[in-house]
């Protein structure tokens, strides 16, 4: 699958809900920050260096040992696409959107599942991500390890024997690593326990941040929880503490979901099935409102209360109802009002395909 194709799929392998803990834990994502020596970090460089590392990570993703470890890596550059295909990228996790700015001289790279991405000129020379459904850390990272080793025996990274990887930002000195899981969490949203629970997160040196990574809010109750410090640490420390607070949150959102039911459950059930009903068959829906209730049929979905869609459906739908999609989808401009009557359209479509 090409980046072009990408930016037309509605679907990532991410959304597919088909990995463990998949009720709470949407996706688990690694990434790691690379530069190359002897070039100035991004923030610095000139367009001439820039180009010089565009012109490596092209011949590097072709190099053989490459394709045998992650298959055929496409990249584009992302002046080569529209504004609303590059905010497509955005919604769908596979770039940042500080990729966006100043887009002449950056670059991405896509591997056809859409598994591993690449960015390049970000705020460093390279960022390779791993992006997979569930809780699978340890298997995300084996996979970006791999794609990592592969583009080393072309690319001469910027390594410090005591440091190890530099980065731009100080903060990622070191690995280079941060591990994330993108966490649904209705039930301690709930029952009033988030901010003790994010606030205990917090002394434990990891960040919570939105959906779409920093400065972002946790809309639909998704909250993106990562590592803050990257040095001093291996790979393998960073991703079992991860594992070890991450399993904690998973029973404590179980366990407020089991509360709600046994306390609550007829105003529960009537709560998730009126979210469903709305969704089905409401004819106007801005985003906020499509990620409120596309949350609560989401966690419906994984307490049974609703049997007949797929998790994969909903997280699917989390994406393609968002703006940039839309406007590709419709293939033209949409007014405000134009975009909340095609996006109630087009839930109502994918929930019941007769409608």
């Amino acid at each position: 699958m090409s980046i072009r194709t990408a930016v037309t799929n509605p679907f990532s392998k991410w959304m597919d809900g088909s990995g463990p803990d998949s009720d709470v834990v949407v996706s688990s994502r690694v990434r790691v920050a690379r530069n190359l020596a002897n070039l100035p970090f991004p923030h610095i460089m000139s367009a001439e260096d820039a180009g010089q590392v565009l012109h490596a990570v092209a011949l590097a993703i072709g190099h053989q040992e490459v394709i045998r470890c992650s298959g055929h890596l496409d990249m584009v550059r992302l002046g080569e696409l529209t504004a609303a295909e590059r905010q497509i990228l955005v919604e769908k996790h596979l770039i940042s959107p500080d990729l966006l700015n100043n887009p002449d001289y950056k670059a991405v790279v896509l591997d056809t599942a859409e598994v591993i991405s690449i960015m390049v000129n970000e705020e460093d020379h390279l960022r390779l991500q791993c992006l997979l459904p569930g809780l699978q850390l340890n298997e995300a990272w084996q996979i970006i390890n791999r794609t990592d080793d592969a583009l080393e025996k072309t690319l001469e990274y910027a390594f410090d024997e005591r440091l190890g990887y530099l980065t731009a930002c100080p903060t990622n000195v070191g690995t280079g690593m941060r591990a994330s899981v993108m966490l649904h969490l209705p039930g301690l949203v709930m029952v009033n326990q988030i901010k003790g629970v994010l606030a205990s997160i917090g002394k434990l040196g990891l960040t919570v941040r939105g959906l779409y990574g920093e400065g972002t809010e946790a809309a639909g109750n998704m909250f993106q929880i990562s590592n803050q410090v990257t040095l001093g640490l291996t790979e393998e420390d960073i991703i079992t503490n991860l594992l070890s607070i991450t399993g904690q949150i998973i029973a404590s959102e179980r366990a407020a979901r089991q509360a709600l039911m046994k306390e609550m459950r007829e105003q529960l059930e009537d709560r998730i099935c009126r979210a469903y009903g709305i969704l089905r068959h409401a004819r106007i829906m801005s985003s906020e409102e499509a990620m409120r209730l596309l949350s609560e049929l989401r966690l419906g979905i994984s307490l049974q209360i609703i049997d007949h869609i797929p998790l994969s459906l909903v997280t699917g739908l989390l994406v393609q109802s968002r703006p940039a999609f839309l406007l590709k989808m419709a293939g033209r401009e949409l007014t405000p009002l134009e975009r909340d009557v095609f996006r109630a359209q087009l839930i109502r479509e994918r929930l019941h395909p007769s409608a």
